[in-house]
């Protein structure tokens, strides 16, 4: 998941951000890198289950392939940890991991994954939706000192409260978006790309040269530009709205 920092307009151009994912989510990142925001990313696993490899093999391909596609986007912070692929667990261990990256890391935005069991491109898998509640719910933890209270006392780490929580947003649902046209959609493309080992053992996918941009146009029409990454933004440190 992306954390971000550093500041610039907009709702989720604060100064710092932690990400999940989502299709053409890499060209917003390198956007935000290139207006100076600092983007960190958490693996919560290392993909061991993704290929037809034995998993120790494929976990370091994978793991060396997202260093590379992190540089292609600008970000620095790359954060893997060793839950199990595949079979990752919503629970107290997820949601304390995620909650000691967003104290260290102090992220003004994070973005995370959707946890809804059906989407509009069928039925998400089960590590996605675990991701996505276990982020959801860590977020709020971050900011509790007394929850996970020994990163505090232990670990010398500060309760952080984080001020937008970011999901994957799709034309109709969607309230804020980013304007990716150009170079930040070329770098998207590019950082999707050097997962090249992983995209050459899933049969039939796309080339991200092809899928990424039928994404960005379809919601760029939405925003009246040409390409652009949507999200759901939520503020978390806004009033009740009654």
């Amino acid at each position: 998941m992306p954390f971000l920092r550093n500041p610039s307009d907009g709702c989720c151009a604060s100064s710092r951000t932690l990400t999940t994912w989502s299709t053409g989510a890499s060209a917003a990142v390198a956007r935000w890198t290139a207006r100076d925001i600092e983007v960190g990313y958490l693996l919560l696993t290392r993909g061991e289950a993704g290929m037809p490899n034995p998993p120790a093999e494929t976990a370091r391909l994978r793991v060396a392939e997202q260093h590379a596609a992190c540089e292609v986007v600008g970000v620095n912070h790359l954060t893997v940890l060793d839950h199990p692929d595949g079979v990752l667990v919503y629970g107290l261990d997820l949601r304390r991991d995620i909650c000691r990256e967003i104290r260290r890391f102090k992220p003004d935005v994070v973005l995370g994954s959707g946890y809804e069991i059906e989407t509009p491109f069928g039925f998400d898998q089960a590590d996605h939706r675990a991701a996505g509640l276990a982020t959801l719910d860590a977020v709020r933890d971050a900011g509790n000192r007394w929850v996970f209270p020994e990163q505090i006392d232990d670990e010398g780490l500060e309760p952080h409260s984080v001020r937008w929580y970011l999901v994957p947003g799709l034309a109709g649902f969607a309230s804020h978006g980013v304007d990716v046209t150009g170079e930040p959609l070329r770098r998207g493309i590019t950082s999707l790309e050097a997962h090249a080992a992983y995209l050459a053992a899933l049969p039939g996918h796309p080339a991200p040269a092809d899928l990424i941009p039928k994404f960005t146009a379809m919601s760029g029409k939405a925003m009246g530009v040409e390409h652009a990454v949507l999200f759901r933004a939520h503020d978390l440190q806004a009033p009740p709205d009654f």
